[in-house]
């Protein structure tokens, strides 16, 4: 089997990680946080010292982290993993940035010989950890296909998008489409509580119809519980939305219901809610309308 290097063994990282070691694949980690990092090396992965490192000792190159800018340094930076690339390699990049970022980053690569998919995914913590994140990928089909299997066991869904960056850009439609969805649970279950019906029985009654879908599935009960623990929390899905906003930018492209879910989860930051799981907007609902969420039964 390939090596594979790994690098941001967070809260996706790590379950994902732990999925390849499960299947015998050698895995090199490095991240900077000693704790994770050492949490992934108990679990049977190899200990590097840099990103440079895990590009020295790896076949097949995976990155797991937070933002644009942190994949960029990692990448690009000083002991990056653009000093210890060689030719016949592959990066497969599985955070969430913008398009243009992991464009610049593939251009990088590809004069040193060395191919690049961007790979975000969607389904939280969960998915990572039962391997049923759904993949949005970009770049050559050659290369898609090469890797495809491997990424099938830390996701559900594998589906090749278009060129490079156009996993991104997918990604930036799935998290609009999940923020509004959210939003407007909260808004539906805010409208029926204040008439005086069971928030629960409303959501018995409309899921199997037009109205369901995995964000009503998802995060209703969260909201009518009053459990907000993530699953995907508020202040990554707002770096998400900055992503698109940033992009709607480049693109001259009006998203008025995107700033206005924007503005809500910002709202709830500065509440200091950010560790909450996305599902929290039904927080905000209920400041703005006087009224909890939360079936008292």
């Amino acid at each position: 089997m390939i090596t594979i290097g790994f690098i941001g063994v967070g809260i996706m990282g790590m379950p994902m990680a732990k999925n390849l070691i499960d299947e015998n694949y050698k895995v090199i980690a490095y991240d900077i946080d000693d704790k994770a990092l050492n949490e992934i090396v108990d679990y049977g992965a190899t200990k590097t010292k840099s990103n440079k490192k895990v590009a020295d000792k790896s076949d097949l190159i995976l990155t797991m982290l937070p933002d644009s800018s942190d994949v960029e340094e990692v990448v690009l930076g000083e002991k990056g993993l653009i000093e210890g690339v060689k030719q016949g390699q592959t990066l497969i990049d599985m955070s969430s940035i913008t398009p243009l970022v992991t464009q610049k980053i593939s251009k990088k690569l590809e004069a040193k010989g060395v191919e690049m998919l961007d790979a975000p995914v969607s389904g939280g913590q969960e998915g990572a950890e039962k391997g049923t994140v759904a993949f949005m990928v970009g770049g050559k089909k050659k290369v898609f296909d090469k890797y495809k299997d491997i990424l099938k066991i830390m996701g559900g869904s594998v589906i090749l998008v278009g060129d490079i960056g156009a996993g991104q850009t997918t990604k930036l439609v799935n998290q609009v489409i999940v923020g509004i969805n959210i939003a407007a649970v909260a808004e539906a279950l805010t409208l029926g509580k204040k008439a005086g019906v069971d928030p629960e029985k409303i959501v018995k009654a409309i899921e199997n119809g037009l109205a369901g879908s995995q964000c009503l599935e998802d995060k209703a009960p969260r909201m009518l519980n009053g459990e907000y623990d993530p699953g995907f929390k508020i202040k990554l899905h707002v770096k998400d939305l900055n992503n698109v906003l940033k992009t709607t930018r480049e693109l001259n492209t009006s998203m008025p219901l995107t700033s206005q879910i924007m503005e809500m989860m910002q709202s709830l930051i500065n509440e200091g809610y950010d560790e909450k799981d996305h599902g929290g907007i039904g927080l905000f609902y209920e400041k703005l309308n006087n009224i909890s969420l939360k079936n008292m039964n």
